[in-house]
C-alpha cells in the first residue's frame, strides 16, 4: 500500500502550499506554536526555523521524511525504540538530526520531540521567557 503524501509547491519567494490534513501539517501546528518559529524553505523544501536557525526540513527527495534537530543520545534511543518511525541516512550520521516518518510516529510523541528540538535552537532568552510563561500559566 502506497503512502499518501501531501502535494506541495514552493514558490520562488518561499511560500509553501500543502494539501490539508497532511502529516506535515500536524507537525507544523505543533512547531509554529513555539516562540520564534517560522515557516521557511531550506534546500528548496519546506522547513521550520527558530530565529533563523534550522529546526526541521521536510525531505521530499528520496524518503519523504522530516529531518528534525535531535541530540545524539536521544537519537540513539529513538532509533532503537521505534525503527519504523525513526531512521538515518549517511548524510545525517554526523549531524544532530533524526529522520522521522511522520505517518508512522505516535501522535503523542511528536510534541515532546519538537519542543526538545526547539530548545536546542532557540536563544536562551526565548527559552527563559517560554518557561516563565508556561510556569505562570500552570499556577
Amino acid at each position: 500500500m502506497a503512502t499518501k503524501r501531501a502535494k506541495m509547491k514552493v514558490s520562488p519567494r518561499g511560500a509553501v502550499t500543502r494539501s490539508a490534513g497532511a502529516p506535515y501539517d500536524r507537525f507544523l501546528k505543533i512547531a509554529l506554536k513555539l516562540p520564534g518559529t517560522e515557516e521557511s524553505v531550506s534546500y528548496g523544501t519546506p522547513s521550520v526555523k527558530v530565529k533563523g536557525k534550522i529546526l526541521s526540513r521536510l525531505r521530499t527527495e528520496a524518503e519523504g521524511a522530516l529531518a528534525l534537530v535531535c541530540d545524539f543520545v536521544d537519537r540513539e534511543m529513538l532509533l532503537q525504540a521505534d525503527p519504523n518511525a525513526f531512521f538515518l541516512t549517511d548524510h545525517y550520521r554526523n549531524y544532530p538530526m533524526i529522520l522521522i516518518r511522520l505517518d508512522k510516529i505516535r501522535a503523542d510523541a511528536l510534541p515532546d520531540l519538537v519542543e526538545r528540538a526547539w530548545r536546542m535552537r532557540a536563544p536562551a532568552k526565548l527559552i527563559k521567557e517560554f518557561d516563565a510563561h508556561r510556569s505562570k500559566a500552570s499556577d
